[in-house]
């Protein structure tokens, strides 16, 4: 980690010159000006001074947070595949239950059928992208075809099932994330 240009890009995210920062420190210019070009390095109690002055501490300085991904590709996906049931779920973003949504998509072979799924408080979507399945949701069933989706809340249990002679594609997310 380079700290003397993470002090100084935040000293100029404040919009404060060494000088200011130095006084408002209980530092010297010189002093702000060798640390931020890593000619020195400051003492803990230096740091914490230059720091509070840059309005932060050292937990949050330190507390390098990597930006999150954006694009997600095959690569990254997690499949698990349930050959005995005819269905294959690909998390397609991985490691989503850190997130308010929780992605899959779900591949039912002709006849196949996901397992039962709990309720929990939150809601579901599933938009059948290829063939047609039938969500059984308290007991209730509806078919659910291409170019159709469904939203429901999740007080009960859920199931799909693909009644069909072809395979079905479902990408279904739920929120917050509870497969």
């Amino acid at each position: 980690m380079d700290i003397g240009e993470r002090l100084k890009q935040h000293r100029l995210q404040l919009g404060l010159t060494q000088e200011e920062l130095a006084e408002r420190s209980e530092l010297t210019k010189g002093f702000i000006s060798q640390v931020e070009r890593d000619l020195t390095s400051p003492s803990v109690a230096s740091l914490e001074d230059i720091l509070e002055a840059l309005g932060t501490n050292l937990g949050d300085f330190f507390n390098e947070e990597k930006p999150s991904q954006i694009v997600f590709r095959d690569e990254d996906y997690f499949i698990s595949k349930d050959e005995e049931h005819g269905v294959e779920i690909s998390w397609i973003v991985p490691n989503a239950q850190k997130n308010d949504m929780e992605p899959i998509m779900v591949k039912i072979d002709k006849n196949g059928e996901t397992k039962q799924y709990l309720p929990y408080e939150g809601q579901e979507f599933g938009y059948v992208i290829k063939g047609s399945v039938v969500l059984i949701s308290n007991n209730e069933e509806f078919t659910v075809s291409e170019g159709e989706c469904f939203y429901l809340d999740v007080n009960g249990t859920r199931q799909l099932k693909n009644n069909s002679n072809k395979v079905a594609e479902v990408l279904w997310v739920s929120s917050p994330p509870g497969f």
